[in-house]
């Protein structure tokens, strides 16, 4: 009896970890150029963590954190005034949002920690080059509500190389939105209103598939990823906008390549 009580409590303690770890993990990585997708595949490798059922209501929960984190960053922008705003990112979500239902089976098959390491490198030498070349003019915008339809379609597009594992999608919307004639700061910001529409789907059609796997014996475990996920994408989305007010994307491309370089090496 002693002996099956320490085991199950030590159980829940390792699980409780875990849900500690990846929902720090994907708070901080979801708004990132750095694809979350790359580092939580990597790190529930890293921790040992099965991938079944139970596993990808966990996965729901803290991207639905990641969400909300969005909502109370930018609340005053979730009003019914903004609803030509909001029109515009629903442009920029339509690309993503066909491609990734028609192709979703084709796109689950790129999954692997080869290709998630390639794109981490092709991504960082993208940035890099995008960062020589990017020259800021007074012109550019840095109120995303004086966003055409067309820089919206055309972020939109960019946005679809974020379907590649280990590309970001972050990282993917917001170079886009800097080569259509954003700021820095005004990119990044685009990007994470964006993420609102592309993740609430993606989140919605997880809820519907693997409903059955929030019930009771996985709310402690599922309450503290959502708590850690959120208080993390809250403060990393404040710390990443103040980060832009005095340096570019050329740490984010550095790291990219030695990251997968590592991962290149280890796997």
């Amino acid at each position: 009896m002693l002996q099956s009580f320490f085991i199950l409590h030590v159980g829940i303690f390792v699980d409780i970890f875990q849900s500690i770890i990846m929902g720090i993990v994907e708070g901080f990585t979801e708004f990132l150029p750095v694809s979350s997708t790359g580092h939580m595949i990597v790190m529930a490798d890293f921790l040992g963590i099965k991938q079944d059922s139970v596993t990808k209501a966990y996965e729901i929960i803290i991207q639905f954190a990641a969400i909300l984190a969005v909502v109370l960053a930018y609340k005053e922008k979730f009003t019914f005034q903004k609803i030509e705003l909001w029109k515009k990112i629903i442009v920029a979500f339509l690309p993503i949002g066909m491609v990734a239902f028609l192709f979703s089976k084709q796109i689950k098959g790129l999954f692997s920690v080869e290709i998630v390491a390639t794109m981490f490198i092709v991504g960082g030498v993208v940035f890099l080059i995008a960062e020589k070349y990017y020259k800021p003019k007074e012109h550019f915008i840095d109120d995303i509500e004086k966003v055409s339809y067309k820089q919206a379609f055309l972020i939109g597009l960019a946005q679809l190389a974020g379907l590649v594992p280990g590309t970001s999608r972050s990282g993917s919307s917001i170079l886009g939105a800097m080569f259509v004639g954003l700021t820095r700061k005004a990119s990044a910001e685009f990007s994470f209103l964006l993420a609102f529409p592309v993740m609430s789907a993606a989140t919605g059609y997880s809820i519907v598939k693997n409903y059955q796997e929030f019930n009771a014996d996985n709310l402690i475990v599922l309450g503290v990823g959502f708590v850690v996920a959120f208080m993390t994408a809250y403060f990393t989305i404040k710390l990443f906008l103040r980060f832009l007010r005095s340096f570019t994307f050329v740490s984010f491309g550095i790291y990219r390549i030695i990251f997968g370089v590592v991962l290149l090496a280890l796997y």
